[in-house]
């Protein structure tokens, strides 16, 4: 069977009867970071970065506050980096004061909106349901969602974090079509790592990742190896190598270091 190795990990993956190839994503985001003066700066380094990158086969993309959407979209059109929002009104439109509609999105033409982030989940009492919604409809408007999922420090040591992320996850599968499927990607991201400093070691991420993986193997088991799977839970240029070459691993939902070019193109330089 043809395939290739690449940081230890064979990037043909076998699984039963299924073969598939996965690219890396890398996805910043940027969080409520960024002025129209630090993100023109931040844009350019990495565009010449990526330019300078030989051999790249990873996606790569920028998630950004809403306001900046307008900026962002001519700076990248013609870049080999994608752009996002990082979240979505669960409505398509109407009286929802302050709320931003996937079509909205979609006149930015923006290729990725994060959902379910722990942020979103923890500050704004986003539950299951609403995340479920919101990633219907990004999928209406052609979006494709980056749909987080991940546990406390609390859940992980009651041994509860299989059964909080397959909670999360199953929300989202149960609400949308199963021809949909290959359109969402997931991101975990252990919150007890994010912003911390604190990082699962490749082999927890990698059980969460396979775990996660298998969830979406009852809709559709062939369509499971092609879905990016991301860790989200501060990856660095330093552990990037480690946790990429884990089975399911497939790209990051990078957070701080996205903020910094050289970290960001770092990991980036990780999935060549």
């Amino acid at each position: 069977m043809p395939g290739y190795l690449k940081n230890g990990k064979f990037w043909m993956k076998l699984t039963n009867e299924f073969t598939s190839e996965r690219r890396a994503l890398i996805a910043g985001n940027w969080k409520m970071n960024g002025s129209l003066a630090f993100n023109a700066a931040l844009l350019s380094e990495l565009k010449t970065g990526v330019q300078s990158l030989a051999g790249l086969t990873c996606d790569i993309a920028v998630c950004v506050p809403a306001p900046y959407l307008a900026q962002v979209q001519p700076a990248l059109q013609d870049c080999a980096i994608k752009w996002g929002a990082q979240d979505v009104s669960s409505q398509a439109g109407g009286a929802y004061t302050g709320e931003v509609a996937a079509s909205m999105l979609k006149d930015f033409s923006c290729h990725f909106a994060i959902v379910g982030h722990s942020e979103r989940r923890i500050y704004h009492a986003e539950n299951d349901e609403l995340v479920a919604k919101k990633t219907l409809q990004l999928l209406k408007a052609g979006i494709t969602p980056i749909v987080c999922v991940g546990e406390t420090l609390q859940e992980r040591k009651a041994d509860q974090t299989e059964a909080i992320v397959g909670r999360q996850l199953n929300a989202v599968l149960h609400a949308i079509d199963q021809t949909d499927l290959g359109r969402i990607v997931v991101a975990y991201e252990p919150v007890w790592a994010i912003g911390t400093g604190m990082t699962a070691t490749p082999e927890m991420a990698q059980r969460v990742h396979a775990f996660l993986r298998s969830q979406l193997a009852v809709i559709d088991k062939e369509v499971a190896q092609r879905v990016q799977i991301l860790y989200g839970g501060s990856m660095k240029p330093d552990n990037a190598a480690a946790l990429l070459a884990m089975q399911d691993i497939d790209g990051g939902l990078i957070g701080g270091a996205a903020l910094k070019s050289a970290d960001f193109l770092g990991i980036i330089s990780e999935t060549i």
